[in-house]
């Protein structure tokens, strides 16, 4: 295949803005940028994403570029339904500086901050240079836009994308910068730059879109109950990332593996094949899981997370070092224990079980595991003496469930 074929297939073309680009990218030469805000320090998987595109244009021969909106971070790009938070300059540059870190360590791209460009233009130049460009219709006509209408958007919003497209003219006088890649929901937002250099320069550069990585019922990948999965390991664990690898769709696995993994078309096909006829062993899902963990945080932290994952299946808490505690515990339910408590008070106290009679009924029934061994004396005492580096007790209801008991 070639480069935009193999694209295609994997399911990273949304829009084009011209049918020339498909040559172009096949040829190879182009430089080319990727933005994103500084929103927060670290990078969430949702992002990954768009990277690993990056990554595929580097290969093939293209020029990366990764914009951190130091500028457009301090404005914020119109969010669907409401304005913004305003973030200080100090958290938008504390934020800059923790991406910049974490794209140059997992993928050697260049970054450049759009303030660096923004500091040096008053209003009235902004007004004169580049605002004479644009059009209020044409501005009304864009999504970004357009969806904010019935709420009221900011004039400082409703700015954004003539910023967004100063950002790829900026970069192409520049840095010979003549492609940008973005998600789809930047479309309007990306096309603007094309026109506004066309305008500016008489130069024709290019754009194109990919679609927004979901699951099967349109809910951003990797977002649950609103907290992102980070790539940094500090924020999410290798062993939390796999948790929720392993466990993802089994209709979207392969779409997955398209997106987020370098395992060519043969390798992937063998996946779904396998996938479908036994889906119990979760080989795909295992696989997305490696490749994921071992390209982020390297293969040392896939083998600990399938540690991690394995021992508490098996019951064997005792195997596990404190680090890993500290990781297999983060995502568990958890209680505070301040003195020596019988086990059926401790089951009720943390809402494990909602009453003591059914506590006595899990207990009776060897349903009750602590650090990785069945308890069946209603009259056990939970003491800091025996927990796991006099700190964790992990107590197990059942085949799958884990609370974490904090011993003070």
């Amino acid at each position: 295949m070639t480069l935009f074929e193999e694209l295609k297939w994997r399911g990273l073309i949304k829009d084009i803005t011209s049918p020339e680009l498909e040559e172009k990218l096949n040829k190879g030469g182009m430089t080319f940028y990727i933005g994103t805000d500084p929103t927060a320090d670290s990078m969430h998987i949702g992002h990954l994403s768009s990277f690993l595109i990056s990554k595929r244009l580097k290969d093939a021969g293209h020029n990366p570029i990764l914009l951190v909106g130091g500028g457009t971070g301090l404005i914020g790009d119109p969010k669907a339904t409401c304005e913004r938070d305003k973030k200080s300059r100090e958290e938008i540059e504390k934020n800059y500086l923790g991406l910049r870190s974490q794209v140059e360590k997992i993928f050697d791209f260049e970054v450049v901050n759009n303030l660096d460009w923004y500091k040096d233009i008053n209003v009235v130049d902004f007004l004169r240079d580049y605002g004479k460009y644009f059009t209020v219709n044409y501005m009304l006509d864009k999504d970004t836009v357009r969806r904010r209408l019935e709420t009221g958007i900011s004039f400082t919003e409703f700015s954004y994308m003539i910023l967004q497209a100063l950002d790829f003219l900026h970069l192409h006088k520049t840095r010979g910068c003549d492609l940008q890649v973005a998600g789809s929901d930047q479309w309007g937002n990306i096309t603007a730059g094309v026109d506004l250099i066309k305008k500016a320069t008489g130069d024709t550069v290019y754009a194109f879109t990919m679609p927004l990585v979901t699951d099967s019922h349109g809910v951003k990948f990797g977002k649950s109950e609103g907290n992102a999965l980070w790539l940094d390991k500090e924020k999410t664990s290798s062993y939390e990332l796999y948790q929720f690898l392993v466990n993802v769709e089994d209709s979207m696995v392969i779409d997955y593996l398209k997106i987020y993994t370098f395992l060519t078309k043969e390798e992937i096909e063998k996946y779904e094949e396998i996938n479908q006829k036994e889906p119990h062993l979760r080989l795909a899902h295992k696989k997305l899981a490696e490749e994921i963990i071992t390209f982020l945080h390297g293969h040392d932290e896939y083998l600990k997370a399938v540690h991690i994952s394995e021992s508490l299946f098996k019951g064997n808490i005792k195997e596990l070092s404190h680090e890993e505690l500290v990781d297999a515990s983060k995502n568990m339910d958890s209680y505070e224990l301040v003195a020596d408590l019988n086990l059926v008070d401790l089951l009720v106290n943390a809402s494990i079980v909602s009453s003591k009679r059914e506590a006595r009924e899990f207990i009776s029934n060897n349903s009750i595991s602590l650090n990785g061994e069945k308890v069946n004396d209603l009259d056990f005492i939970v003491k800091k003496e025996n927990a796991l580096f006099k700190e964790f007790t992990i107590i197990r209801k059942g085949k799958k469930k884990y609370f974490v008991i904090r011993h003070k």
